[in-house]
């Protein structure tokens, strides 16, 4: 018997299978860091490799988890002694590079930041790479000149992880947001987080049959891509700009240039993988003081690692709500 629990992606004639197991210590990776994970999380990322999908993984066995939060044990680098807080998302973790969804993980000392003050490792994960992702969409639109007595906020997707936090901290900014959701059982668990209104995904879901619709969104965050991304560029006010963060719709993108060439509108590309440190410092900083907690809380929910196989087929067919934290040391 190892020592520590891990969930293993094992691959065999093509197919992959998850399966919690234990393993010893000096199976992890190289890395001048060592965390005992506290909490981890699960992403739509998360989702496609636990499913095999997206040819994310090369190397099996594997550790998925692209992101984790706990309490270094050990380390070789000045930045990082015993006893820090510190979280980690994105730079390929849980696909290159052994990720959370284990007791323990090895990881390179770049990889990492402190928790910020005012955050728990449990809060910083019910944030993770979800939430992270809706701050850098939040600060592109705000760099652009958005700003609230422009006018309505769309956010796509918006009973999603990245959605439920963009909802919340564009309200808790002073921003009115509209929430375009497929789920109309979900408007009350919006409205709680700050949408003031609320746009059926159908209505953007097919791709647009003209090149200009009415002016509308000052702004938006989308994490559907394919035709609704297409559809809001054309409803988009002179001027204004949509932050692109995901493709749960697909990765297309059925749409003309006379949108930018008419209106002048922009398309912001967000990317929350390999984002420069200096940026990650400056939305983490920013989460802790935008997002209010009490509503974090409120739209989080804790499982073991034996949920996530379900779980991780669930959120790719949109059937999670807000955000999943993941105790690997619960049962």
């Amino acid at each position: 018997m190892g020592d520590l629990k891990a969930l293993m992606l094992h691959e065999a004639e093509g197919k992959v299978e998850p399966r919690i197991e234990r393993i010893d210590e000096a199976a992890l990776p190289p890395g001048e860091v060592t965390v005992a994970v506290e909490y981890t999380t699960l992403n739509y990322k998360d989702g496609l490799i636990l499913n095999g999908l997206g040819r994310l993984v090369r190397s099996y066995p594997h550790v998925p988890g692209i992101d984790l939060a706990g309490t270094v044990e050990r380390s070789d680098s000045p930045e990082y002694k015993p006893g820090d807080k510190v979280l980690l998302t994105g730079w390929r973790v849980g696909e290159l590079y052994w990720g959370g969804y284990a007791e323990k993980a090895r990881v390179k000392a770049a990889h990492l930041i402190k928790v910020p003050q005012g955050l728990t490792t449990r809060r910083a994960m019910a944030i993770g790479t979800a939430g992270f992702t809706a701050m850098l969409a939040v600060m592109a639109l705000e760099e652009h000149g958005l700003s609230p007595e422009k006018g309505e906020v769309l956010v796509t997707g918006a009973a999603g992880g990245v959605g439920s936090i963009a909802v919340c901290v564009l309200a808790k900014l002073g921003y009115r947001v509209v929430a375009s959701t497929g789920r109309r059982e979900q408007h009350d668990y919006l409205r709680g987080l700050g949408a003031s209104d609320f746009l059926d995904r159908a209505e953007l879901a097919k791709p647009p049959t003209r090149p200009l619709d009415a002016e509308r969104w000052a702004g938006a965050i989308d994490a559907v891509g394919s035709s609704t991304l297409a559809s809001l560029l054309t409803q988009l006010k002179y001027g204004a700009a949509a932050a692109a963060c995901g493709l749960a719709g697909g990765s297309d993108l059925p749409t003309t240039v006379i949108p930018f060439l008419l209106r002048g509108i922009s398309l912001l590309g967000i990317d929350s993988v390999m984002c420069p440190v200096v940026r990650r410092h400056a939305a983490w900083s920013r989460l802790s003081r935008d997002l209010p907690v009490a509503k974090l809380d409120a739209l989080t929910e804790t499982v073991p690692l034996e949920a996530l196989p379900a779980l991780g087929q669930k959120i790719l067919k949109g059937g999670v709500r807000g955000r999943i934290v993941v105790d690997p040391r619960a049962s």
